[in-house]
């Protein structure tokens, strides 16, 4: 990825989760909701497994350490 493209992609600041979808906070403002059946590890996974992540390439994606899952932002948008 280009240093240009990577500055114009919003990147994540935090994520939630309701029963059935997950929920990315980006650095523009735009809040990103998505099924959890679309990541059936998440889906699978308890609410405190679910909380324990963490923002990777200062926010391009958010890290699941336990349940070693990765997303990219720019894949969910």
């Amino acid at each position: 990825m280009s240093i240009l493209a990577s500055k114009s992609t919003p990147q994540a600041q935090k994520v939630w989760f309701t029963d059935a979808k997950m929920y990315v906070l980006l650095t523009d403002g735009r809040e990103v909701g998505v099924p959890l059946e679309w990541f059936p590890v998440l889906r699978d996974a308890s609410e405190s497994e679910r909380m324990d992540w963490r923002l990777i390439g200062g926010g391009i994606g958010v890290h699941w350490e336990k349940l070693d899952e990765d997303l990219s932002i720019a894949g969910l948008l």
